[in-house]
């Protein structure tokens, strides 16, 4: 019985990587790729804080030598979000690299070497499926070993940026209802700016923070900003309120001084209807059939900036096939080192130009062209990029 035909199913399989140690997922899965497909060589890349490159898992503080992220089969494995297929010549075989993402979360690209004819789709479909499980599984280690954070470090995060990184959910979010997809950078020199969400069974949470000043004291201001709307969402408490008691503790800790502007969304799944409340100075965008519009939301005060600020939820509708992009100041008020501001027109133009591409590359390469535009590979003031597809509910 040849390699192909063997092949046992994955629920094996994915109870074996559940079992492994944190830090042998790697090597469980070379194991089992081994026994199950005669696989050559397995290698876990990861995505790096900036997203530039796929960076090797390995025996840490050593690594392998990245994998560009955009021009490489990996990087369009880790792009398109689908298979790609490499034919080897010497020795014959195959290079399968498939994407490992989870919950709309891109983590990396798991790369595995077959023998000549062993890349028949089904057995691509079966890898597929065992690249989501040790994805996964990749995801529930980090709370046991600093492995696979460490793995995706080109460099050293300066303390702040570590804080922000800890602090975020992820970096994309998927459902039937919608898709999420952001970058902040400068990714590892990040200091105030933040993006969180939450979903339930019927309405996402969305928010953009960011906190006054830069470093180690905008991190701690967004900290504390974040944790007490989280603290307040988990309540149960409504997205006014949220803000009410978000701007009680900052103001409480630092009496008006520093303050964090937030822009907070309440989507209801079923219906479309967002609830907003813009505190603050990150600005909203729509694009809707070829047109993209700011959402004009009435300017309110940012957090903590004085003392039992009240405030006022507005609403608006999403339709499926808008997409939703929220910009930090960063991103809208930057200028660059001759003066001139990046401005809404420049924005609008990449926005227009990524609109086929999906949120997480959307984002992303609003982030390149600000990059481009400051005229430096590393940004002075922090800038955060989060773009939304709605799809709707299906009825």
């Amino acid at each position: 019985m040849n390699a192909v035909t063997a092949f046992e199913p994955f629920p094996s399989a994915e109870a074996q990587l559940r079992a492994a140690a944190p830090h042998a997922l790697v090597a469980t899965a070379r194991r089992l790729l081994a026994e199950r497909v005669g696989a050559q060589e397995v290698t876990l890349l990861l995505a790096d804080y900036g997203l530039n490159v796929l960076q090797p898992v390995s025996h840490l503080p050593h690594t392998s030598i990245p994998v560009p992220a955009h021009d490489s089969p990996a990087g369009s494995a880790f792009l398109t979000q689908k298979p790609v297929v490499e034919v080897l010549r010497e020795p014959a075989g195959h290079l399968v690299h498939l994407p490992i993402t989870v919950r709309g979360d891109r983590l990396g690209v798991l790369c595995v070497r077959l023998p000549a004819g062993s890349a028949d789709p089904d057995t691509v479909l079966r890898l597929g499926d065992f690249a989501t499980a040790l994805g996964h599984e990749v995801a529930t280690a980090g709370r046991d070993t600093d492995l696979y954070l460490q793995a995706r470090r080109t460099r050293r995060l300066t303390l702040a940026a570590e804080m922000q990184w800890q602090l975020l959910p992820g970096r994309g979010c998927a459902r039937e209802e919608f898709v999420i997809g952001a970058h902040l950078e400068p990714a590892y020199a990040i200091g105030g700016d933040n993006f969180d969400w939450s979903t339930s069974a019927d309405h996402l949470v969305l928010t953009v923070t960011d906190g006054m000043g830069q470093g180690i004291d905008a991190s701690l201001l967004t900290s504390l900003a974040v944790g007490a709307l989280r603290n307040a969402r988990r309540a149960g408490i409504g997205l006014a309120d949220q803000a009410c008691l978000a701007d009680q503790a900052v103001y409480a800790q630092y009496g008006g001084k520093v303050y964090a502007s937030t822009l907070l969304l309440h989507f209801d799944l079923a219906t479309g209807t967002v609830h907003a409340v813009d505190a603050g100075s990150p600005q909203l965008f729509r694009q809707r059939d070829g047109r993209t519009e700011r959402i004009e939301l009435e300017a309110q005060l940012p957090l903590g900036m004085f003392e039992e600020t009240l405030y006022v939820e507005q609403t608006f509708q999403v339709e499926p096939g808008d997409r939703l992009i929220a910009v930090s100041t960063g991103v809208h008020g930057t200028r660059s080192t001759a003066g001139d501001l990046f401005g809404e027109q420049a924005l609008r133009q990449i926005l227009g130009a990524t609109r086929p591409a999906q949120p997480h590359e959307t984002a992303r390469a609003v982030v390149a062209g600000l990059i481009e535009h400051y005229g430096s590979r590393e940004l002075v003031s922090d800038a955060a990029v989060v773009c939304l597809d709605w799809h709707g509910r299906r009825t």
